[in-house]
């Protein structure tokens, strides 16, 4: 095995571009990766505010993360950092702050560095539309933001990006704290508290709880769990990440959220714990409606299924009905984690809900079927018009995303129709799928 494919096993490092909106980190990264635009991850969601591209600099790779600008709560008396910035300086390895030097630090920016000196790391003060000697001078003012010396760029212009590079690669680490591919399918175990996932977690991986790699520097964070069973060995990802301050008692919701957001940017397949022995709760539909939105493949786990009577069971199924429809797709799976009740159904559940959130389909078929389906049921006529399709392409996988090219704007009840025969006849148990519609004009003949 060469240094290089040992190298791509250990993460690469990452570094954070943070500041508020408007101070150019955009163009600085531009900068940075040669127009290359080289999008590492593009989840739509959670990371909508946080891109990742990859940089080389010197013979280093790392990873420079955007990560949207930081914002006031309009509430004014907490300024809280946006949750994206947040993560990104849990998870990098260099922080670098951005401050207009024309418009010099704000008060808002005090909030932040008292977080960056909080986060311990190695940390840039960057003072970018520094365009000439005399802006220059002025920018010296910056060091009195107490982050040591301002680093002066013009991102516009390119003046002194190199020398900022040469700056993060002195900074960075040898092995850095991005996400290793070690081809273990990672899953998030999530659910509101108490519902059971540590003993589910224990009932799972029986005696041998936790394969820790042997790895220098795999493992992406220590809670981090490698556990075998099912015939397969998965990393479970942790969810602990994000400590809850002292003064934000009355913020656990928030944190709890952002922890279920973090674990599940990090993982391919959700496993939502639900108590099946209490009535299905308004967090834990949020929690699955996360899943979803984040794009990731599901399996709903009814786990305390020992504690379900009759009478429950009743209840239980007009509660799936009445609040589960949204998800059908996603896989079931009834477990007793106490006793290890059936939970050897866990992992062809997840199998299943995995192949399908990658799976594709051929272009001629999704066309015949499509074709067929307009046949029979054309879309609505809008304003005396009826919409062409076209045809259809399947855009990505991970989760399958399909494009319908049409002549007009097609009703989103049609689009939901047509992903819901998309399901009936290619089935993709246990994943979300999404529909768009490209509105195309013909060419005029």
């Amino acid at each position: 095995m060469g240094v290089t494919s040992e190298r791509s096993l250990l993460g690469l490092p990452i570094v954070a571009i943070l500041g508020r909106p408007n101070v150019g980190k955009s163009t600085l990264i531009n900068r940075f990766i040669g127009r290359r635009e080289a999008i590492v991850e593009d989840t739509p969601g959670v990371t909508r505010d946080r891109v990742q591209y990859e940089c080389e600099w010197g013979g280093r790779r790392f990873i420079i993360m955007d990560t949207g600008g930081w914002e006031s709560k309009p509430d004014g008396i907490s300024i809280q950092v946006s949750a994206s910035a947040e993560l990104a300086m849990q998870e990098a390895d260099v922080l670098c702050f951005v401050v207009d030097a024309q418009v010099g630090a704000l008060d808002e920016d005090d909030i932040l560095v008292q977080e960056l000196r909080k986060a311990k790391k190695p940390t840039l003060l960057v003072a970018n539309k520094v365009d000439g000697d005399n802006d220059e001078s002025d920018a010296h003012a910056l060091w009195n933001i107490g982050l040591g010396e301002p680093h002066f760029v013009s991102a516009l212009h390119g003046r002194g990006s190199g020398d900022l590079l040469d700056a993060i690669v002195r900074l960075i680490p040898e092995v850095g704290a991005a996400q290793v591919q070690d081809g273990y399918r990672r899953i998030a175990l999530i659910g509101r508290p108490n519902v059971g996932k540590s003993s589910l977690l224990n009932a799972l991986a029986g005696e041998n709880r936790s394969i820790v790699d042997d790895v220098a520097g795999t493992t992406r964070d220590p809670v981090d769990e490698l556990i075998e069973f099912g015939g397969s060995i998965w990393r479970f990802v942790d969810t602990a990440g994000l400590k809850k301050r002292a003064n934000q008692a009355s913020g656990t919701d928030y944190y709890a959220t952002l922890r279920t957001q973090t674990a599940l940017e990090r993982c391919e397949c959700a496993v939502v714990v639900l108590d099946a022995s209490v009535p299905i709760s308004e967090q834990d539909l949020r929690i699955i409606t996360m899943v979803e939105e984040a794009g990731k493949a599901m399996v709903i786990v009814m786990n305390k299924w020992d504690l379900v009577d009759e009478d429950r069971r009743d209840q239980l199924d007009k509660e799936i009905d009445r609040h589960l429809d949204q998800v059908e797709w996603a896989q079931r799976v009834n477990v007793a984690a106490k006793t290890g009740w059936h939970r050897d159904r866990l992992a062809p559940a997840l199998r299943t809900a995995i192949d399908s959130w990658e799976r594709r389909v051929p272009t001629s078929k999704l066309n015949s079927f499509l074709g067929a389906l307009i046949g029979a049921t054309p879309p609505p006529v809008r304003g005396g018009k009826q919409p062409k399709v076209y045809y259809a392409t399947q855009a990505g996988i991970a989760p399958p995303k399909f494009v319908i090219f049409s002549s007009g704007w097609i009703e989103a009840s049609y689009r939901r129709f047509i992903e819901r025969r998309l399901r009936e006849e290619f089935k993709f148990p246990g994943t979300p799928v999404q529909v768009a519609i490209r509105v195309k004009e013909r060419d005029k003949e």
